[in-house]
């Protein structure tokens, strides 16, 4: 993205470049699992928890799970093959994916062109044709086809590794 921050309407732009039709819902700002459970309740589809990870040695990982999903983040780094894990900070977090805690998305890696941040998904959440997902901000989810969600992943530099995450 020219090394600005993608808005919300920068990335609708980019997903209608390649094609992808989305359909978006908007709603009070969510910024739990827990506070967006009566929202899953009325979209059908996967729905989304994301952790923005660190590793010891300052490798960033973007986990995306099922939001229901138990992820032990003790054994992670087994499964990632990494050091271990903490929360990035909010800092880091706005450097690299351009979003701030509460607004973690799989679309966030729309601002992370050098692929600083592995991205990983739950194999759970592949189980659904259509997952959710908030676009850049907590106000709002964004349906999306899972296969599309892959390709924009890809068209964003990210190729995503689909893993069975310790619970």
């Amino acid at each position: 993205m020219d090394g600005k921050i993608a808005t919300r309407k920068d990335l609708f732009e980019f997903l209608d470049h390649l094609g992808i039709a989305t359909t978006t819902h908007e709603h009070k700002a969510v910024f739990s699992v827990a506070e967006s459970e009566t929202l899953d309740a009325r979209l059908p589809g996967g729905h989304t928890k994301n952790l923005f990870l660190k590793d010891a040695k300052g490798r960033l990982f973007l986990v995306v799970a099922q939001s229901s999903s138990q992820i032990d983040l003790k054994a992670l780094p087994k499964t990632l093959g990494c050091a271990r894990l903490s929360f990035g900070k909010p800092e880091l977090l706005m450097e690299t994916l351009g979003v701030t805690p509460g607004s973690v998305t799989a679309f966030s890696v729309i601002n992370d062109p050098e692929a600083r941040v592995s991205v990983v998904i739950d194999a759970t959440l592949m189980d659904h044709d259509t997952i959710n997902c908030h676009p850049l901000e907590n106000t709002a989810t964004t349906s999306i086809a899972r296969d599309d969600l892959l390709k924009f992943m890809s068209a964003c530099g990210h190729e995503p590794r689909i893993e069975k995450l310790p619970g």
